[in-house]
């Protein structure tokens, strides 16, 4: 491949990660998959001739997108979400309560959830919890992979509270101490506890 054509490569690949950013960040499509195919396709770009943007390139796409465009409200946006993470992961906190994902991670936009992980070798009891709460809830299942190309499914739930979306996985006690793997670079995916959320809120920390 010659330099021009290289560049020209690179320019797609760049042009359809933002534009897969802007359909997350103001669309509220939560799927990098569908989202930087959707992007490809507005943008006049076969998905079969052209290779896609990794999860990865797309991730710092938003998080660009939220410095540029969301610069002066989206710390105030994390805030939020964070400080009702913190309150949730009190109620929680029988079930070992992680927070993951974007809110954990500073790429969180208005459509983002506020994503758990939740330990218990008893899935239903989560469901007790809630119920006791009054939050109206509802069961599902989660894919996630702890070896690459391996997905499997965990028991679940989706509630709002606090006039937030959630979502929790439950993993069994003896992986609180393995993450799974993150859909966007491949690595163990970060979990941060209590004390660690409120730590980035003491800070005032984006955590991107």
């Amino acid at each position: 491949m010659t330099r021009h054509s290289q560049f020209r490569v690179d320019n797609r690949r760049a042009a359809v990660a933002d534009e897969a950013a802007r359909i997350i960040q103001e669309e509220g499509l939560a799927n990098f998959r569908s989202a930087k195919e959707k992007a490809a396709e507005r943008l006049g770009l076969a998905t079969g001739g052209t290779r896609l943007p990794s999860n990865e390139e797309i991730d710092q796409a938003l998080a660009e997108r939220n410095r540029i465009f969301r610069g002066a409200d989206h710390p105030a946006l994390l805030a939020e979400l964070r400080r009702a993470a913190v309150t949730i992961m009190h109620v929680l906190e029988l079930h070992h309560a992680r927070l993951v994902g974007p809110v954990l991670n500073g790429t969180a936009t208005d459509f983002s959830a506020i994503d758990l992980h939740l330990f218990s070798d008893l899935p239903e009891t989560i469901g007790v919890t809630l119920d006791a709460l009054g939050c109206e809830h509802h069961s599902t299942q989660l894919r996630h992979q702890f070896r690459r190309g391996e997905a499997e499914p965990f028991p679940g739930y989706r509630f709002r509270t606090l006039d937030f979306d959630c979502t929790a996985t439950v993993f069994s006690i003896k992986q609180r101490r393995r993450s799974p793997l993150s859909p966007i670079d491949g690595k163990p995916m970060s979990r941060a506890g209590i004390q660690e959320v409120e730590a980035l809120l003491g800070r005032g920390c984006s955590g991107e």
